[in-house]
């Protein structure tokens, strides 16, 4: 009778998965992986041939699962209430990494910013208080309890203070090819272009615990490298000395990859500093507040506790002491994130406002990546700043509207224009390239920026062939077919 019993749950609970993976709508988009799904292929002779089209097929339909997030949830609810109950060592469990994404995002020991060198620290002071910020560090994290999650990720504290962590597995001597571009960018655009390099750390390099940093490797070690193959010319930002001192703070979002709007203050106060314009405190901002945001760090880690452990997303928007317009140049990409055309220019909003809840909070400033911004602003100096980055600089730029004249916001995947056109014709004279350490290792994101220098706007968008014209009739078309042929045209 049990064996029945079994074998009927068994045969319906197969049909139920049949029924419902067959007959229901497929999905098209995953909140948790923050990403568009598999598209179902478009079916020719060749590739079929090929075998192709299975394998689109294939994928098409295990990635578009019919309620694919709810499964997603209940599959990591399942793990995580079983590693809560039956690992002997809870707090710490390890899954598979795959590669890590890329953009893929302390107390204040001393709060005089502006006196602190913009390079590498090299006098006995400056290397006591390098010493005190890593002490700090260590006393934070060394009680910490973490676990390894999917992608290479650790996932850090428990209850509402989660933390996920991306680990690094760069070294020592990487990073050379990020300082040469920047070199290359000042010996091309001369005495008349500052030319500044930042290197933003990422979370893990402040909050990784005692029991996993075996997993991850020193950010300052790189940052030091790309600092010392720098020209005297080329002027470094050491933010990652700045971020240190103010770790106790909510400098990283702890449910994302970026950092938060408020790091990314303390990074710009330094920057202002290094390239010696004006800068406002926080007093000339207002603050805004997106709550129970969950970033991008649950896709990627598909850990449950990140999405149970919502944050407040804190950013500023400056008051109206200054006022400013911005223009965008739209451009449209496809499923390779290759550009395919672009829109523009046109005016709108620099700060998007989400509502509470709302998973995309980072997009807040300039509504993303994929644009060329113009930033115009009320402060007269004669300073045209631009910003050549990946999504970290993107919260970078509110903050320097009291400081430059104009802005000009470019993301390393998407300008299509000659930068030394672009540069001469905009009259920019301080160019600031701002990424993330993983970012700044890579040698082909480092190699787009060296291209931006010799590529020709016309290639990407060659145009179009004209029609051939309808040759003319000798005899009179009738007239029931004139429209026709115009239409052909």
């Amino acid at each position: 009778m049990g064996k029945k019993i079994y074998i009927i749950l068994a045969t319906t609970l197969f049909a139920a998965f049949v029924l419902v993976f067959n007959t229901f709508p497929r999905s098209t988009v995953s909140q948790v992986e923050k990403r568009e799904l598999a598209k179902f292929p478009q079916f020719s002779f060749q590739s079929l041939k090929e075998g192709k089209f299975t394998k689109e097929l294939s994928a098409w339909f295990s990635d578009s699962e019919p309620y694919r997030d709810h499964f997603i949830n209940l599959s990591m609810n399942i793990k995580d209430w079983m590693r809560m109950n039956f690992s002997k060592e809870n707090a710490i469990t390890f899954h598979a990494p795959d590669a890590a994404p890329i953009d893929i995002e302390a107390p204040d020991i001393n709060s005089s910013d502006l006196q602190q060198n913009d390079t590498i620290p090299q006098n006995s002071k400056d290397t006591v208080e390098n010493r005190k910020i890593e002490e700090y560090r260590n006393k934070l994290t060394a009680e910490e309890n973490a676990k390894i999650a999917h992608a290479g990720i650790v996932i850090v504290g428990t209850g509402s203070k989660v933390r996920a962590l991306m680990a690094y597995a760069g070294d020592s001597t990487g990073g050379v090819k990020y300082a040469e571009a920047a070199n290359i960018y000042k010996r091309k655009l001369g005495k008349k272009v500052n030319v500044y390099l930042m290197v933003i750390p990422t979370a893990i390099e402040f909050y990784c615990p005692d029991a996993v940093k075996s997993r991850t490797k020193s950010q300052r070690a790189t940052i030091n490298n790309i600092f010392a193959h720098l020209s005297d010319s080329v002027k470094a930002v050491d933010v990652y000395t700045t971020l240190g001192r103010h770790a106790s703070e909510d400098i990283y979002l702890r449910t994302d990859h970026h950092w938060s709007p408020l790091g990314a203050y303390y990074a710009a106060k330094k920057f202002a500093q290094v390239a010696g314009v004006p800068f406002k405190d926080t007093t000339s901002y207002v603050r805004k507040v997106v709550k129970r945001y969950v970033g991008s760090m649950y896709g990627y880690s598909k850990d449950i506790s990140v999405k149970k452990a919502p944050e407040d997303f804190v950013f500023y928007e400056p008051d109206s002491t200054v006022t400013y317009t911005t223009t965008y140049i739209n451009y449209n990409i496809d499923e390779n994130y290759k550009v395919t055309g672009e829109s523009g220019p046109f005016k709108g909003k620099f700060f998007f406002h989400y509502k509470d809840g709302s998973g995309s909070a980072y997009c807040t400033f300039m509504g993303g990546d994929t644009k060329l911004t113009k930033v115009e602003t009320s402060t007269k100096n004669h300073r045209r700043l631009i910003i050549i980055k990946d999504s970290f600089g993107n919260a970078l730029p509110g903050y320097l509207f009291f400081s430059f004249e104009e802005i000009h916001v470019i993301d390393y995947r998407y300008f299509t224009f000659n930068m030394e056109q672009y540069v001469k014709d905009n009259k920019i004279t301080d160019i600031l390239f701002a990424n993330n350490i993983f970012s700044a290792y890579s040698n082909s994101i480092t190699r787009r920026y060296t291209k931006f220098l010799t590529q020709d706007h016309a290639t990407f968008y060659p145009p179009k062939p004209k029609p051939k014209p309808v040759e003319e009739n000798k005899e009179a078309a009738p007239a029931e077919n004139t429209e026709a042929a115009q239409e052909a045209i």
